[in-house]
This record gives C-alpha cells, sequence and structure tokens, in this order.
C-alpha cells in the first residue's frame, strides 16, 4: 500500500541508535526501533526510550510488517504486532492501520484468524474479570455473549508501531467471548480503562492480503532435542506444537515450557498405526493439508463405566494460510471439522442445539478418553485426557461439544465419503471394502462399511450385543439415549483462536 493514503507519518531519529522511527498513526504512542530494539513513547514531536524490547519468536506466520490488504472495502497494512502468552500458549495480534489512520486488529492463535475492531461496552466493565465465569451469558452493547475464555496472559515482545503497550511479562486479564452468530468479542484487561474489541474470524485469502512471507514453514529446519525417556533424537517442525511423540518409543513429550524448559513426558505402552501416515498431503477443501497429528479416542456411556467402549481416529490436519483442521474417521465414516468461532446456542439438557440459522439435533451423548497420540498438536494433549461429549447432526452437517471442567469447545463440520479421503491421500487402495453407506433414518450420519482399523473388536461386540438382546428379549431394554457406537464429529481442541 502507498503511504500516501496514511495521514501525515511522523519520522524521528531512534533516542538509543538514531535509526528513523516511523508513527503512521495520531492514535500510535509507541514503537519499537527495527535497529536496536529500543521501545519509545512519543511525546508530542518528541520520542523518548523507555527500554529494550525482548526478540519476537519465530511463530512461522505467514504476516509480516508491511503487509497490506482489505477489510469491508478499506485498505490496510500490517504496521505492528504483539506477542503474548497465555496458559494455552503464545499467540500474536497484529495492528491493522486503515487508510484513514484508525487502528484494528488482526489477531492469530495456531493458524486461525480474526479481524477485530475497537468497540464500546455500552456500560461500565466490571473492575474484577471473576464476573465472566466461563460458560455464562452475558450482555454487551445489546448483545449476548458466552464467555468462553478468562486467563492471564502477558506481553512477551512486540515490534513496530504500537498504540498500546501493557507492562512486559507483567500478567493481566484477557476475558474472551462469543456470539451465536459468529462474532467475538474480547476484553483486555492491560488497558487502564480495559479496551474492548469485536470481530469475527477471516481467512487470509478473504482479506486479499499481498506481501505475506515466503513459505517459511515448509522450510524451516526443525529443532531438536533428545527424547527425555529413550534418549532418541525428536524433531519439532511446528513452533506452536506443546507436545509432540517420540518416534522411538511413543513417549508423549509436553513441550509447554519450552525446549530450554523440563520436558515432561508419558509413556505409551501400546502404539496404533494411523490408517493415514504422518506427514501425508492431501487436497482436501481446495487446500494442500500436511498430516501433523493423530490419535486414538474411546467413548463409553458416562452412566455405565463396565459398558464395552467404542474408538476412534482424529487427524490433525494443518495448512499455512487457513491453520488446522480434523478429519475424522469413526464407525459411521469420515468428516472433517474445526472448532467454531461462534457459540452456538444451546441449554444443558436440551435436545438440540442451533448454529448459523441451523437447528441441529442431538444424537448422543458420552463420555470420552484419549487412549493414543503421534505427532505433533497444538494443544497439550495427553494419554488419558477425557472430556464429556454431546454429537448433533443436521443431514450430513455436524456440529460437537466437548466438555472438560476448564472449557467448552464447539467444533463444526460436515461428513464426507471415504473416495474423497482415498484420493485426497492417495490412498484409494487401502481405502478398497470401506464404502459408506446412505443416510439413517432419522437423519443420523452414514455407517461406514467395509473392514475398520477396528473391524475385529466391532465384530466381537456387534456378537456380544445381539447375544445380549436374545436374552433380554422378554423385557426389552429399549435406548439409553446414549451412544454405543461410532466416534466423535468433532475434534479435541484448546479453544482455537481466542485472542
Amino acid at each position: 500500500m502507498a503511504t500516501e493514503t496514511f495521514q501525515r507519518i511522523y519520522r524521528a531519529p531512534c533516542p538509543g541508535c538514531g535509526a528513523p522511527v516511523e508513527f503512521r498513526s495520531a492514535s500510535s504512542l509507541y514503537a519499537v526501533c527495527s535497529y536496536c530494539k529500543s521501545t519509545v513513547v512519543r511525546e508530542g514531536e518528541v520520542l523518548s526510550r523507555v527500554g529494550k524490547m525482548a526478540e519476537v519468536f519465530e511463530d512461522h506466520s505467514p504476516l509480516q510488517l508491511m503487509a497490506s490488504g482489505r477489510w469491508q472495502g478499506r485498505a490496510f497494512t500490517l504496521v505492528g504486532r504483539l506477542q503474548y502468552r497465555g496458559p494455552s500458549g503464545p499467540w500474536a495480534e497484529w495492528i491493522a492501520l486503515t487508510d484513514d489512520g484508525t487502528p484494528h486488529f488482526l489477531a492469530e492463535d495456531n493458524g486461525s484468524y480474526v479481524f477485530t475492531s475497537p468497540a464500546e461496552a455500552g456500560r461500565a466493565l466490571p473492575l474484577f474479570t471473576s464476573s465472566f465465569r466461563v460458560g455464562a451469558n452475558t450482555a454487551i452493547a445489546g448483545k449476548t455473549y458466552e464467555v468462553t475464555s478468562n486467563e492471564e496472559v502477558a506481553l512477551v515482545s512486540a515490534q513496530g508501531e504500537l498504540p498500546k503497550l501493557p507492562p512486559m511479562n507483567q500478567p493481566f486479564a484477557m476475558i474472551e467471548m462469543r456470539s451465536a452468530d459468529g462474532e467475538v468479542l474480547a476484553i483486555d484487561y492491560g488497558s487502564v480503562p480495559p479496551q474492548l474489541t469485536r470481530g469475527r474470524a477471516v481467512a487470509l485469502d478473504e482479506l486479499q492480503i499481498t506481501g505475506l512471507r515466503e513459505e517459511v514453514a515448509a522450510e524451516q529446519k526443525g529443532r531438536q532435542f533428545a527424547c527425555p525417556n529413550c534418549g532418541a533424537p525428536v524433531e519439532v517442525h511446528l513452533d506452536a506444537s506443546k507436545s509432540i511423540t517420540c518416534g522411538s518409543c511413543h513417549s508423549v513429550i509436553d513441550l509447554a515450557a519450552g525446549l530450554g524448559g523440563e520436558l515432561h513426558h508419558v509413556e505409551q505402552e501400546e502404539a496404533f498405526e494411523p490408517f493415514i501416515p504422518l506427514g501425508s498431503m492431501g487436497q482436501l477443501q481446495g487446500a494442500q493439508w500436511q498430516v501433523v497429528g493423530y490419535q486414538h479416542r474411546l467413548g463409553h456411556d458416562p452412566q455405565d463405566e463396565d459398558e464395552e467402549k467404542f474408538g476412534w481416529d482424529e487427524y490433525l490436519l494443518f495448512n499455512r494460510k487457513r491453520g488446522f483442521i480434523f478429519l475424522v474417521d469413526t464407525s459411521e465414516g469420515w468428516s472433517i471439522v474445526k472448532p467454531t468461532t461462534g457459540a452456538p446456542a444451546y441449554k444443558d439438557g436440551a435436545s438440540s442445539a442451533s448454529y448459523l440459522g441451523a437447528t441441529y439435533q442431538l444424537k448422543y451423548s458420552y463420555s470420552a478418553e484419549t487412549t493414543y497420540v503421534a505427532g505433533e498438536f497444538y494443544w497439550p494433549v495427553m494419554r488419558g485426557q477425557k472430556s464429556f461429549n454431546r454429537d448433533f447432526q443436521k443431514g450430513r452437517n455436524l456440529l460437537s461439544l466437548e466438555e472438560t471442567p476448564r472449557e467448552r469447545t464447539w467444533s463444526a463440520g460436515s461428513m464426507v465419503t471415504s473416495d474423497l479421503v482415498g484420493a485426497a491421500f492417495n490412498i484409494k487402495d487401502k481405502m478398497a471394502g470401506r464404502g459408506d453407506a446412505g443416510p439413517l433414518s432419522g437423519g443420523a450420519g452414514g455407517v461406514k462399511g467395509g473392514m475398520g482399523c477396528f473391524s475385529i473388536f466391532l465384530m466381537l461386540f456387534i456378537i456380544l450385543i445381539l447375544i445380549a438382546l436374545l436374552r433380554a428379549c422378554e423385557g426389552g431394554s429399549g435406548s439409553s439415549g446414549y451412544r454405543t457406537g461410532g466416534g466423535s464429529f468433532g475434534g479435541y481442541s484448546s479453544g482455537g483462536s481466542h485472542k
């Protein structure tokens, strides 16, 4: 974008090294010198040095300073970046300056993007963030939102031109809320008074961004370390990864503390072989995806711990511009899902949920547990992680809710055919005998034909069920309303893009 579209650019020598420092927006008070990394504050026509900024960490983002695009018909340029770290890991917030000099924000978290603008609450915000309980509904500016995150975060680095600058490495509260129509609202308690922003999830292609970085993710050399269990070399390819498995001993290694910190690990006794090999590349939804993670999960009726369990597989796929999605393989077929931006309308105990104008019927409720993981994950996945799941369906469209004591995660997607998956990953021969059945009466998903990864178990399970039904035919057991087969429509998530 040509600089003439901005208001008058203010340029002055850095008080630390003398290099030129520019301010394109009249509302920007801070900047980080690109040469000496001094943090400077603007007071009228004078720049003062207030300290030195830490180097930004490599997050393999395709974005960079001075990349430009369009949002809702207005041109913008990325002039600054703030990097935060919280309990769920690091994320970045880019300052997107529109052609009239107004700063907006492009938040980036695990490959997902949310474009937001400054907003007004319409009322005084609570002084204590405990008022925002996760899962509760609250009204802001006359609109109802569900509180999806209430965390303490800290600013760890920054670059470029900045309208705000919270104290470095000092925790402050960040509240996130989402509406049923996909709107994201954030309250930043790192400013006084708290700063409110409102926006929606976007795709980079939608923003028509030019000036992106080259393919750094594919070319970046992996970071290596020795497995804390067996000593074998382990290579991390994605900077956002919070956990990884050792290819030699299959231990799950927690990377939350970073490679320089203590590496905790959990051994896995039994190894599963993913049907789609890790590292495979596949064309889905008009984009090229790489299989970076795999997990096997088991489900069961939460009211009957002795009931036979059912299993399914989830593949974590990564695309540089689109972030992460899940490819799910269950006994009812394949599906592609992604954590939602909005919070579907649902009341606990209800038989349906509404999302983006569509009503989904509850099909299954069950407890889920992760039993095996392989590859890299953007959240700290571990064997034994548990959640309570509810699966909803409307035709071939799917909606899933996963609950843990700390969060509620919604995912949405749709069923796909095994032929499509086979063609995408060039495994048509392996798909032989795994055809797809049509929709079930009542609108449930298609049932996978042929033999799956756990076909022997399923056959034995069906035989046992038939025997039990024959023995109990006099009284009839009826339906408990809980899932007795198939798998989760959704994929486990740390919350998706939420900053």
